[in-house]
C-alpha cells in the first residue's frame, strides 16, 4: 500500500441533470479504518491552516465545496503540492508528514482520520519534526 502523499480518486455515481455521489469506504478507497470525521469552513482565504505533522495518524482531505492548496512535506524532504477542487478526489497523508493548507472563500473541507484527536500526536514545531526520530 503506498504511504505517501497521494491523490485518491472516488467513484462519482450519478448524471449532470440529477447530480453525484461519491463514496470513500475504509480500505477500500480510504486505506485505513476511519475513527474520526471532521470538516473546516468559513476560513479566510488569507490564512493557512495546518503547520504540524501527526505522529500515529493518516488523513484524507476532501474539498466538498472551493479549492484548497496542500503542500505536504515527508521528513527526507520531498515536498509534494496539491489543488484539491472536486469532491470526487482526496488527499492522503501518511503519518509524519508535515502539511499546510490555504483555502478559497468558500471551501469546506472534510477530513477523515485513522485515529481520534490527541493533543500528544502533534508535532506543531518545524524543526522538531525534522529531527523526530533521530533522537
Amino acid at each position: 500500500m503506498d504511504k505517501t502523499p497521494h491523490i485518491i480518486q472516488f467513484n462519482s455515481i450519478g448524471q449532470p441533470s440529477l447530480g453525484y455521489i461519491s463514496v470513500g469506504q475504509e480500505f477500500e478507497k480510504v486505506p485505513f479504518q476511519i475513527k474520526r470525521t471532521y470538516w473546516t469552513y468559513f476560513t479566510p482565504q488569507n490564512v493557512t491552516r495546518g503547520g504540524h505533522a501527526n505522529i500515529d495518524k493518516e488523513l484524507v482531505l476532501i474539498a466538498v465545496s472551493g479549492t484548497i492548496k496542500v503542500s505536504v512535506e515527508l521528513q527526507n524532504g520531498n515536498i509534494s503540492n496539491f489543488e484539491l477542487g472536486t469532491p470526487d478526489i482526496g488527499l492522503y497523508i501518511p503519518k509524519l508528514a508535515w502539511h499546510t493548507m490555504q483555502y478559497s472563500h468558500n471551501a469546506v473541507q472534510l477530513v477523515l482520520a485513522s485515529n481520534l484527536y490527541s493533543e500528544e500526536d502533534y508535532i506543531r514545531d518545524y524543526q522538531n519534526f525534522i529531527s523526530y526520530g533521530l533522537k
